[in-house]
């Protein structure tokens, strides 16, 4: 399955009988999770239940609303009166007016405006509306996907670009760190004779600077750092459901950047370049994880 975005949208449109219509819309963007929302005319707890067991076979991420409107033919009336709330207020009204000897009739223009007095009309053929919705159900989620696929694509190919950047740098680095290990093994034999003195023992310091060089070493980091990302090139290759994987090795990655760059911080020369390639990768890795937040 190729790499998916976690933002589409797809309509279908659709023919109960010669007095109804309806549109069906799926709109999907980011979310951690599979999170629906639906927005459908009253009466539809069935085909609610329905529809999100078939959007959770199909979907694994993302905030999915789903919107089902009707449209009814010429002459069919789309709302009701609410009689026994109208009734009810023209009955009160009445009796306040005799009670109170008020001469007055109930405004029939206020009246409508009560909330609830005008009730949306129940959908006809229930049950061929469900029938029908769920027949076209499949080609919104093809649609719904194949905008997802294609957009998935677009990123993938962005993301490649990112690690191939990301793997030159690591290479730039392997050049300048002999250097960096060379000038940093000086600059400690210097200062450790300048604290010390001549009673120095010339072996011992060159021991002790040798193991402060190796701990300020980068190679681990860097082979890390390469393997995070072949290993990330690979999945993208493999496609599927990958966002949130695509994300912790990013982590991954960023934390390597960090530890190499707090090793070789405060050091001169070449280890500047080094220090340049680092905020370079950073840079990278942080553009690589929003395009990521919106992989499936």
């Amino acid at each position: 399955m190729p790499i998916r975005s976690m933002t589409g949208f797809a309509q279908v449109r659709g023919q109960v009988n010669g007095r109804l219509g309806f549109s069906l819309a799926l709109k999907s963007v980011n979310h951690r999770f599979l999170d629906l929302h639906f927005r459908m005319p009253a009466e539809s707890e069935s085909l609610e239940i329905k529809l999100r067991r078939l959007l959770k076979e199909k979907l694994a991420r993302g905030h999915v609303e789903v919107t089902l409107s009707t449209d009814r033919g010429a002459g069919e009336d789309s709302f009701a009166l609410n009689r026994s709330l109208v009734g009810g207020y023209l009955q009160a009204f009445r009796e306040a007016a005799r009670e109170f000897a008020v001469p007055g009739e109930p405004d029939l223009n206020v009246i409508l405006r009560l909330p609830g007095a005008m009730e949306a009309a129940a959908v006809p053929g229930g049950e061929e509306l469900e029938a029908a919705v769920l027949a076209c159900v499949q080609e919104a989620l093809e649609r719904l996907n194949q905008m997802r696929e294609e957009e998935g694509g677009g990123m993938a190919r962005e993301l490649r670009e990112r690690m191939e950047r990301l793997k030159a740098a690591a290479a730039s680095m392997h050049h300048y760190r002999a250097g960096v290990l060379q000038s940093y093994k000086e600059k400690l034999l210097a200062r450790m004779k300048e604290l010390m003195g001549a009673q120095v023992d010339p072996d011992r310091a060159l021991q002790e600077a040798a193991l402060l060089v190796d701990r300020s070493d980068i190679q681990e980091e860097l082979v890390r750092l390469e393997t995070h990302v072949q290993h990330f090139l690979g999945m993208i290759g493999s496609g599927g459901e990958i966002g949130k994987k695509l994300d912790f090795l990013l982590q991954e990655m960023n934390r390597e950047a960090n530890t190499l760059l707090s090793k070789t911080s405060g050091l001169a020369g070449e280890a500047l370049k080094i220090t340049e390639l680092g905020l370079a990768m950073k840079a990278e890795i942080e553009k690589s994880r929003e395009q990521v937040q919106n992989i499936e």
